[in-house]
């Protein structure tokens, strides 16, 4: 089938095609032409008022449940959001029942998911079942099509299995990612510690439960000379550290979830347990830090942070409910809100080839992997809007700016109704 996008304004500050209006021929997944006014024999055109398209999104932190937590979310109905949501890949993390820790696990996922339109790549789990005693089978993995290694939200505390993991992954240039996070800092802390904690009588999780271990990760990772990349950092000091240590080559990475960029610690004397993150939402210097950290590339990425929650763990008392926003499907809406078109583009289509993830590009001859959306509608972000399983948004009640129309991957399209 012969497939047009319409009158669509293409958003890639990298090609000669910027910000110009065009029509696209793609066929049988690939893009054939791009052109003013494209006429064809059978084709289907897309047309949506205000079309924009990038390249296809990329978000490298989504969490889903199945298998074993599908009151959680499904591999099929998460796969679906993520697809309405303007991604065309994401990155599954390891955190189901069993943990994703073999090459079965791995490729079980990769058969469960080979058919939809937005594409998985896998995270393996660091350490056997993510109990942080025993390296799992990354090399096994790693052949089975795992894009990286980390016990999702677990911090190592075996410094000398960190450096086991970061000396044996060289051997196929793996990647191990690190969630920093000192278990006895940390110790039944609800949010982060500061005057805000104070004023609200609730026990915090100080800075240094983050940057004690990842200054330890940072220089293991200068004697075994490795790769890592600290998928979620939440204060000034973190970045600073990683700063001085990308100045130093060390090779180091770092991401921020969305929340971070948007929400602090103030978010809190709500008592919404849905601000109730790990790690959690700190100050608002940190936040600006954060902002400024990803406007100048010492931040690498940006995610969604993806986490479902079933609702009877979220609707008790703050102490007691689970960590977690599900976040997809205003990622888009939110960044945009606060950066510039240009920008948000640019923070949710980098970050492939840190995964060795293939990059896409609306070029003629290349496979279309493109983004619909349009940059410029607002609105007031509710339950109605939410697409997950579970329903554990802090973004509920939020003004987003942007909707999304849907996506082109290959032969796969999925539309949004205007």
């Amino acid at each position: 089938m012969n497939l047009i996008l319409k009158n669509a304004i293409i958003v890639d500050s990298k090609s000669k095609y910027h910000f110009q209006n065009k029509d696209i021929l793609i066929q049988s997944g690939i893009i054939k032409k791009i052109d003013d006014n494209i006429k064809v024999k059978d084709e289907k055109i897309i047309s949506f008022k205000n079309l924009h398209i990038s390249n296809g999104w990329f978000d490298s932190s989504v969490s889903f449940g199945e298998p074993g937590y599908e009151e959680r979310e499904t591999l099929e109905n998460g796969l679906k959001t993520s697809s309405k949501s303007g991604f065309t890949d994401i990155i599954l993390n390891p955190n189901t029942n069993p943990v994703i820790d073999s090459h079965s696990s791995v490729s079980h996922i990769y058969k469960k998911t080979n058919d939809s339109a937005t594409k998985v790549h896998v995270l393996g789990a660091l350490t056997k079942k993510s109990m942080g005693n025993n390296m799992a089978e990354l090399y096994d993995m790693h052949l089975a099509g795992a894009v990286a290694f980390g016990d999702y939200k677990k911090s190592l505390n075996d410094s000398n299995l960190m450096r086991i993991s970061l000396d044996y992954v060289q051997n196929f240039n793996g990647l191990i990612l690190s969630y920093p996070s000192d278990i006895n800092l940390s110790k039944e802390g609800l949010m982060h510690e500061g005057s805000v904690s104070l004023n609200l009588g609730i026990k915090g999780i100080p800075e240094i439960a983050e940057t004690s271990v990842l200054s330890r990760d940072l220089e293991i990772l200068e004697y075994t000379n490795g790769r890592i990349h600290f998928p979620f950092i939440s204060c000034e000091k973190s970045l600073n550290m990683i700063r001085k240590a990308k100045k130093n080559g060390l090779k180091v990475t770092c991401g921020v979830s969305i929340a971070h960029l948007i929400f602090t610690d103030d978010s809190l004397f709500s008592y919404n347990p849905n601000f109730k993150l790990q790690p959690p939402l700190r100050s608002k210097t940190d936040r600006e830090a954060l902002r400024k950290g990803l406007l100048d590339g010492s931040i690498d990425l940006v995610s969604s942070m993806h986490e479902p929650v079933n609702i009877e763990y979220k609707k008790v008392e703050f102490s007691k409910a689970i960590d977690g926003s599900i976040s997809l499907e205003s990622f888009f809406g939110m960044l945009n809100s606060i950066f510039t078109l240009e920008k948000t583009v640019s923070f949710l289509t980098k970050g492939k080839d840190l995964f060795n993830i293939e990059k896409s590009m609306i070029e003629i001859g290349k496979k279309a992997s493109i983004t619909m959306f349009c940059p410029n509608t607002t609105y007031e972000f509710k339950e109605k809007h939410i697409l997950s399983k579970s329903k554990n948004c802090a973004f509920i009640k939020s003004s987003l700016k942007g909707k999304v129309f849907g996506i082109i991957n290959g032969e796969n399209t999925v539309l949004n109704s205007e």
